[in-house]
C-alpha cells in the first residue's frame, strides 16, 4: 500500500511541476521530456529484466544443485543458531537459511549479479512459509531490510568508476564506505528488532555481531596495512576466487552425491527464468515513476532547498553537492550510479564531494527497488513496515556517511 501512494506521489508531483514550469516559467520541453524519459525508463526496466535474466537462470540452477548436494543444509546449520533468533519463522533446516547467507555473502563482497537471483530465490522459499501470500511476512520483512541496508564489505564496483573518472587513489573510500554501510545495516536490524520484538540481547546474537564486528575489524585492519593501489586489486580477485569456489563446491559436492548435475542445473534454471519474467512489470512500473519525477526537475528543487536551509543555520554545506545521490540511491540503483558519476565529473572524483557521492552509494542498497522486485516476484502487495524500517537504514547511512566523510576527507 506504501509503495502505491509513493508511485502515485511521483507522477502526480511531476504533474504539478511540470504545469508549473510550463505555465509560469514558458518551460514548453518539459513535458516532452518527462513523456521520454517514460518510454526510456520502461525500455530500461525491460533491459534490465532480459539481462537478469540469463544469471539468474544461472544462479537458480547452481542454487538447485547445492540444495540436492546439501550444501545448503550445511549452511543452515552454520547460521542456524542467529537465523532462528532472527528469523523465528523458519524452520530449523530449511533450505531458506541457506539461500538467504548466499545472498548476504554475495552483497557483502558486492557481487551485485549474483546476489539478486540468490534473493529472489529465498524470497520465493519465505513466500512458501507465508500464511498470507499477499502480506509479507516477519521474516521476508527482516530479510528485505537486511538487502535495503546493503552490507558491502568490498565496494568493487565503486573503485572501479572512481579508477575511469582518475581517483588518484581509487579505493581511499573504501574504509569510509565499510564504516557507513555497517552503520546502516545494524540501523536497520534495531528498526525490524523493535517492530518484532526481537531480543538483540540475546547471549548468541551478542555473539554472532560480535564474531561478524572483529571479522569487520580485521579487514580494516588488513587493508591499512597495505598500499592503497593493491586494494582494488586485491579485493576484485578474492571476490571473483570466493564466488566460483562456492560454484566449483556446488558442483563437486553434486558428484560426490551421485545426482545429475547436469539435469538438475536445467531443473533449477527454467525456475529461474519463470521469476525473471514475472519482474518485468514490477520493475517497468517503479522505474518509469522514478524516471519523471526525477525529468520534472522536483529532485533538484529538494537539494536546493534543504542546502539553503542548512546555510541559513551556519552549518557546512559542502555535503549538499552529493545528495543527489543520497536521495536517489533508495529510488534507483542505476540513477544513483549516474548521480555519483555525474558529481564526480563535475567536482571531481578525488573532490570532497566526490567522495561522499561514493560513500552514499555503497552505504545502502536500492529500498524501493528491492521491495518492488523481491516481492513483486512473489506476489506481496501489502509490505507492512519494510519500506519504514529499509528508509530507516537508508537514513543512518546516509548521516553515518556525512559523518564519516568529514572525518575522513573534510
Amino acid at each position: 500500500m506504501v509503495l502505491n501512494y509513493i508511485w502515485v506521489a511521483f507522477f502526480i508531483i511531476a504533474f504539478v511541476v511540470g504545469v508549473i514550469r510550463l505555465v509560469f516559467f514558458g518551460d514548453t520541453g518539459i513535458f516532452p521530456d518527462m513523456m521520454n524519459s517514460t518510454f526510456e525508463m520502461a525500455k530500461t526496466g525491460f533491459e534490465i529484466s532480459l539481462g537478469l535474466t540469463g544469471v539468474m537462470t544461472l544462479w537458480m540452477g547452481l542454487m538447485k544443485i547445492g540444495e540436492s548436494a546439501g550444501i545448503v543444509r550445511l549452511l543452515s546449520k552454520a547460521v542456524g543458531p542467529l537465523f532462528s533468533k532472527l528469523f523465528p519463522e523458519i524452520p530449523k533446516d530449511h533450505p531458506a537459511n541457506g539461500s538467504i547467507m548466499m545472498n548476504l555473502a554475495a552483497n557483502m563482497l558486492g557481487l551485485d549479479n549474483a546476489a539478486t537471483p540468490l534473493g529472489l530465490k529465498a524470497m520465493t522459499q519465505l513466500q512458501e512459509l507465508n500464511k498470507d501470500k499477499d502480506t509479507a511476512s516477519n521474516t521476508m520483512i527482516m530479510f528485505l531490510v537486511l538487502n535495503a541496508s546493503g552490507l558491502t564489505i568490498i565496494p568493487i564496483s565503486i573503485m572501479v568508476y572512481r579508477t575511469q573518472l582518475g581517483a588518484a587513489n581509487p579505493s581511499d573510500i573504501f574504509i569510509p564506505i565499510l564504516l557507513a554501510t555497517f552503520c546502516s545495516t545494524l540501523a536497520g536490524i534495531i528498526a525490524v528488532s523493535i517492530q518484532q520484538r526481537i531480543n538483540l540481547f540475546n547471549k548468541v546474537v551478542l555473539l554472532y555481531l560480535g564474531t561478524f564486528t572483529l571479522i569487520v575489524s580485521g579487514i580494516i585492519w588488513y587493508f591499512t596495512t597495505i598500499p592503497q593501489e593493491q586494494v582494488t586489486s586485491i579485493s576484485s580477485v578474492a571476490g571473483n576466487v570466493i564466488l566460483f569456489g562456492i560454484i566449483i563446491s556446488f558442483i563437486l559436492l553434486g558428484i560426490r552425491k551421485r545426482i545429475n548435475v547436469y539435469e538438475t542445473f536445467i531443473e533449477g534454471a527454467k525456475e529461474g527464468f519463470g521469476i525473471a519474467v514475472k519482474i518485468i512489470p514490477y520493475l517497468v512500473a517503479i522505474l518509469v515513476g522514478i524516471g519523471v519525477f526525477r525529468t520534472c526537475g522536483a529532485l533538484d528543487f529538494l537539494v536546493q532547498g534543504i542546502g539553503q536551509g542548512f546555510a541559513a543555520l551556519g552549518v557546512n554545506t559542502d555535503f549538499v553537492d552529493a545528495l543527489p545521490t543520497a536521495f536517489m540511491k533508495p529510488l534507483s540503483g542505476s540513477g544513483a550510479r549516474g548521480m555519483m558519476v555525474d558529481t564526480m565529473k563535475q567536482f571531481g572524483a578525488d573532490s570532497f564531494a566526490g567522495r561522499l557521492s561514493c560513500i552514499f552509494q555503497g552505504a545502502a542498497d536500492t529500498t524501493f527497488y528491492i521491495v518492488a522486485v523481491y516481492f513483486g516476484s512473489v506476489g506481496i502487495k501489502k509490505t507492512r513496515y519494510a519500506i519504514t524500517c529499509g528508509l530507516i537504514a537508508d537514513l543512518a547511512g546516509v548521516i553515518a556517511a556525512i559523518f564519516v566523510a568529514y572525518l575522513f576527507f573534510h
